[in-house]
């Protein structure tokens, strides 16, 4: 770009800023920086529409249309120039823009005088917040400088409306960071919190956008690229040896660190008149905005270790660290865009609970809230860049619903419902004691799923009977690098005196699928929860899993010991499993070391292929646990990371609850003991339903123990089976409703 348009360019910023300092409403700043662009730009248009929700456009200032048409002229994310340029989140550079595709007139605004348009995005790090327009009279393709400087002005405009500078009338252009919001997600772990924000890692604010002096601006960016390459350097040099994963990631980073086409877009941009820090963010927009539409997942990779270095960048350019110094307020709420397993285990039970912008149902973060019975939401879209530390905030982790700075009566309504849960723990806590048994004389068995010693405290307090599932991945996926048998072993011993002689399930590593250890090369696989993964990998990995049979047998040191295996498909891989466990009891006798007092080895049940296992195999098992999670995943076909197809399929459908049915038959036929382990077994009437069906053991989170074991105790069996077998002679596709009527008529 030559000398004049730069300092045009630089001039054009200068009076934005001039002009957004100037004493006025919302509105007036509006209307003068609409004026500014398009005197400056040389046309008869320019036109500012911003997001007044997540699908609608409204026209809020403009330049050369009809004034009738501000605050009245909305139009849909998608429809004509404008909506597609907002949902494209690319220009659009027309000479002639009634031809173009998707072209919408809309009278009221009198803009059929303009041929021209060029319109650009108005948003901050992938988010979009609007579309800056400017149109002329005359035919006429806008120079690629002139689309450069638009897309900078929409860059600083996104920057002022963060700060609250676009202030304006009416609903549409409420003050963001004071309206309430209600943000939908997904539900990662059952429970309800209310608390107050603290966000993980605070979005860095850009606060000067506009610099008077480019060479200053240059000198401040090259001195922060210096530093960045040292760090990363020093990253490299300090990687574990043989750790090719890290290793890779560190050279993409320094690949990235040392671009020279990075640099030259960061200062370009700071010589048309951006600040050091509003280029990177500049940069970073971009690539959030390329990670959208990128369906290679390795590329997306590469475009979030740029993204991750412009992070870097903009804390040593502002001096925002990750740590403001800000703390923890009362009731914590924690609200990031994703975190690690290690991170949020450092939080602990501190935190009321976690809403995260990213992660799955079943990712690192979700395993660990699990365990730390935590509500959790995810996928909560938006939730960093409207929540601020401090900010009320009402989680329900039951319906995958967060309230941000709600309405009184939303927040009376939410403490209500707290309440009456609250009062329900207190009257479970009567029957804490008392057996899970029902009316007609059926004892059923309720324990409890952990996975960290932090859960063994709620087995006394919850009345579980004994752990059901101890999930022993958390101890590799918190770790850098593998986890020593010595340390595993005194992990177990540990758990095992928590549990005060109660029976504890271990279950063996289950990793795979969404749990990817940090220090195992990921498998790139187009469906990894049908790929390699739990047991598959034990028995293709042996030498882990030899360590960790050796480290539950060390910990039982004269103790009964419980050993299930995850994920098996077919007799074969349990008779290989079993015999690895048989062979290290052998080896540890012959070491002169204390063996189990008893040992029990069991299956997990989550393929629908082991239920039509041979004999041989009900006989061979000492037990047997349905995992539900993916049984019902696999069952339906229906991925449970899909929210579109997941909730189509209902746990009382009737097929999948006659497919329990015949699990418990042939279990039956040979007196091997079953239970059912999952979310849907601490659901009080998918438990009323299971029980009726023939199982006898139910493990769950300890929270849910004591409503389950509420209702058991109310019910006569034989009458919910009779509920059951009618809804199926009458052709219901689910029992859940008649199930759910009768209930009502009992009281």
């Amino acid at each position: 770009m030559a000398d004049g348009t730069e300092s045009q360019s630089r001039k054009l910023l200068r009076r934005l800023q001039a002009a957004l300092a100037e004493a006025g409403a919302g509105q007036e700043r509006l209307d003068r920086i609409t004026s500014i662009i398009a005197e400056s730009m040389g046309t008869e248009v320019c036109s500012i529409y911003l997001l007044r929700d997540s699908g609608t456009l409204e026209l809020c200032a403009t330049e050369g249309l009809s004034s009738e048409a501000v605050h009245v002229t909305r139009l849909r994310v998608g429809e004509g120039l404008v909506g597609r340029v907002a949902k494209r989140l690319r220009p659009i550079n027309a000479a002639d823009a009634p031809s173009e595709p998707g072209f919408r007139y809309m009278a009221e605004t009198g803009e059929e005088r303009y041929t021209s348009f060029l319109g650009v995005p108005i948003q901050r790090l992938g988010e979009n917040l609007g579309v800056l327009v400017v149109q002329s009279q005359e035919e006429r393709r806008y120079s690629e400088d002139e689309v450069y400087a638009l897309e900078v002005v929409a860059m600083v405009l996104a920057e002022m409306t963060e700060l609250g500078a676009f202030v304006g009338e009416g609903e549409a252009m409420a003050a963001r960071h004071q309206r309430s919001v209600v943000l939908n997600g997904g539900i990662g772990q059952e429970g309800a919190a209310e608390g107050h924000v603290f966000l993980h890692e605070p979005r860095v604010v850009v606060t000067n956008p506009i610099a008077e002096d480019p060479e200053a601006e240059l000198e401040r960016l090259n001195d922060a690229v210096d530093q960045l390459r040292t760090s990363v350097d020093e990253m490299l040099s300090n990687a574990p040896k043989g750790d090719k994963e890290q290793y890779d990631v560190l050279q993409a980073y320094k690949m990235f660190a040392n671009s020279r086409g990075w640099m030259r877009r960061m200062e370009a941009d700071i010589r048309n008149g951006l600040s050091a820090e509003a280029a990177v963010e500049k940069e970073q927009s971009a690539a959030r905005a390329r990670m959208e539409t990128v369906p290679d997942a390795y590329l997306r990779e590469r475009l979030h270790d740029l993204d991750d270095l412009s992070n870097k960048m903009l804390r040593l350019l502002t001096g925002q660290g990750r740590d403001t110094g800000a703390e923890l307020p009362d009731n914590p709420v924690l609200v990031a865009r994703n975190i690690g397993p290690g991170e949020l285990l450092e939080y602990g039970r501190s935190l009321r609970g976690v809403v995260l912008e990213e992660g799955s149902v079943a990712s690192h973060a979700a395993i660990v809230a699990r365990a730390l019975a935590i509500p959790l939401i995810v996928n909560a879209s938006r939730i960093t860049t409207e929540a601020l530390n401090g900010d009320l905030i009402l989680v329900d982790g039951d319906q995958g619903v967060v309230h941000l700075r709600p309405e009184e009566t939303v927040t009376k309504a939410f403490r209500d419902k707290m309440a009456m849960r609250a009062a329900a723990q207190e009257r479970y806590s009567s029957i804490r004691d008392k057996p899970a048994e029902t009316l007609d004389g059926t004892v059923i068995g309720l324990h409890m799923n952990a996975g960290l010693m932090a859960d063994l405290p709620s087995l006394p307090s919850s009345g579980a009977e004994g752990v059901g599932l101890f999930r022993t991945e958390l101890q590799f996926l918190t770790r850098s690098t593998v986890p020593r048998r010595g340390s595993l072993a005194a992990l177990y011993s540990r758990v095992m005196d928590a549990a005060g002689g109660k029976r504890v399930a271990f279950r063996t590593l289950d990793i795979g699928s969404d749990k990817v250890l940090p220090y195992m090369k990921p498998q790139d696989e187009p469906n990894p929860a049908l790929g390699w993964r739990a047991i598959r990998v034990g028995l293709d990995r042996p030498g882990m899993m030899r360590m960790q049979l050796q480290a539950m047998i060390r910990a039982a040191a004269g103790r009964p010991l419980t050993v299930m295996f995850p994920f098996i498909a077919q007799l074969e891989e349990f008779t290989k499993a079993r015999n690895h466990l048989l062979r290290e009891l052998d080896r540890e006798k012959a070491l002169g070391h204390v063996l189990p007092e008893s040992v029990e080895i069991g299956a997990m049940l989550e393929t629908p292929s082991l239920a039509f296992a041979p004999r041989q195999f009900f006989e061979l098992a000492d037990f047997i646990s349905i995992g539900g999670n993916d049984l019902k995943q696999f069952f339906f076909a229906a991925d449970r990371e899909n929210e579109r197809v997941r909730r189509r399929y209902d746990t009382l459908n009737v097929s999948f609850l006659t497919f329990i049915e015949q699990i418990v038959a042939r279990c039956a036929e040979t007196d091997t003991p079953l239970s059912f382990c999952g979310e849907d077994a601490g659901r009080p009437i998918e438990a009323l339903c299971f029980a009726a069906m023939g199982l006898r053991t139910l493990s769950m989170r300890p929270a849910s123990i004591g409503p389950v074991k509420s209702l058991l105790r109310r019910v006569d069996l034989r009458e919910v089976r009779s509920v059951i077998h009618e809804a199926r002679e009458n052709g219901a596709q689910s029992v859940r409703e008649p199930v759910m009527d009768w209930l009502r008529q009992q009281g």
